[in-house]
């Protein structure tokens, strides 16, 4: 519920932040850029076409990381994954607000041309106005939102975890190679210019580095045989002694997912102190 609740959270605050620079659109001659001039303009009939490689990789990515409730196969934490790829996307999307508000830059698709009535909005009759999101046609038919491309953000952070948490290597494959297509589509549309795919390509890749190495995942969360060390009280510690005790000296193995390591003052650990103590018992027992 948490996770849902940031997500929405997330994408409303986008949401709001792309309708308010679309009112600071000034839409102008579409500037000079080496994407349009390599790829040939795909058009306004074939637009479509980038949309739906873009719906088939998040279809995709969703119902692998649901996969371990039909499959019944553990190899990662389904909500683990999810509370990733929101990080990733919280900071990359907050980056790029950052940047499509210092520049505006005149937007290269057909409805942010000059000429086209859904260049420009008209001014806010208040603050209301720019609050509500006039979804979905506010989110497909916005201007001045450029650098860069939150396409590229969702399909780089999608094909970046699976590199991460899959298994398959035909599949990683597979997944950047969609994303190099899902670029040239993007610029091809002249939904972006060439600019904004190549900053989220190498701005994406350092935000997962950056918040994989600041905010290290759990353990025992991704990899079964590792444990979550959690911290015991006195009391906890004094019990779970006396069972280890008991159990080595009638002869049974203690489990090692129930040990936890416990310190003492000094530095020593205490499973090391126990351990001697019991030889040195069973030494002396005739």
């Amino acid at each position: 519920m948490t996770l849902y609740i940031g997500r929405e959270a997330s994408k409303y605050i986008h949401g709001v932040a792309a309708r308010g620079v679309h009112y600071l659109h000034r839409p102008g001659p579409t500037l000079q850029d080496l994407g349009f001039f390599l790829l040939p303009e795909l058009g306004q009939d074939k637009a479509y076409i980038s949309e739906t490689v873009f719906m088939f990789v998040f279809l995709s990515f969703f119902l692998w990381t649901f996969h371990p409730f039909v499959f019944k196969v553990k190899k990662f934490y389904t909500v683990q994954i999810w509370c990733r790829v929101l990080a990733y996307l919280v900071v990359s999307q907050t980056l790029r607000i950052f940047t499509f508000y210092s520049t505006q830059l005149p937007g290269p698709n057909y409805h942010c041309r000059p000429g086209s009535k859904l260049a420009r909005l008209p001014e806010p009759d208040g603050v209301l106005e720019v609050l509500v999101i006039n979804f979905p046609q506010g989110v497909i038919y916005g201007c001045g939102d450029l650098i860069f491309s939150s396409h590229m953000i969702f399909t780089l952070v999608f094909v970046l975890t699976y590199q991460k948490y899959g298994t398959r290597r035909c599949i990683k494959q597979f997944g950047w190679s969609i994303a190099i297509i899902q670029s040239l589509l993007i610029v091809a549309s002249r939904k972006h210019y060439t600019v904004d795919v190549v900053v989220a390509w190498y701005t994406v890749n350092l935000v997962v580095f950056f918040v994989d190495k600041k905010l290290p995942e759990l353990s025992g969360r991704t990899n079964g045989s590792s444990l979550i060390l959690l911290p015991l009280s006195t009391k906890d510690k004094d019990k779970w002694t006396k069972e280890e005790n008991h159990k080595l000296l009638n002869g049974n193995s203690v489990n090692p997912a129930d040990r936890r390591p416990r310190s003492q003052s000094n530095g020593k650990n205490l499973e090391d102190v126990n351990i001697n103590q019991v030889d040195t018992s069973m030494n002396s027992t005739p």
